[in-house]
């Protein structure tokens, strides 16, 4: 039988070239204090006491992954004369 051992999840910043708010990072807080023993303030603690890592990554990920809001005033047609009616009906500059 396994031992089971409280852990817990921190989010952190990391600078990164290029990206001004960093890239965000998941760690078991005894790694989180290895690196801050071997260079403290290097990198931005966000949240820190995280239950779980599946948590820890939701929070890290933000609103990238999340789905797109789908778009109501798309159209599909299926028949070319449907797809005319939908191009005449439409308002506003067109091109050509």
């Amino acid at each position: 039988m396994r031992a089971t051992i409280a852990e817990s999840w921190v989010v952190y910043s990391m600078p990164m070239k290029g990206s001004p708010g960093g890239m965000r990072a998941v760690c078991e807080q005894s790694e989180w204090d290895a690196m801050e023993l071997a260079r403290p303030g290097a990198k931005t603690l966000i949240q820190a006491g995280i239950a779980n890592e599946g948590e820890a990554e939701r929070l890290a990920r933000g609103a990238s992954g999340a789905a797109r809001p789908r778009n109501s005033k798309t159209q599909l047609t299926s028949f070319p004369g449907e797809a005319a009616t939908v191009l005449t009906a439409a308002t506003g500059p067109m091109a050509g």
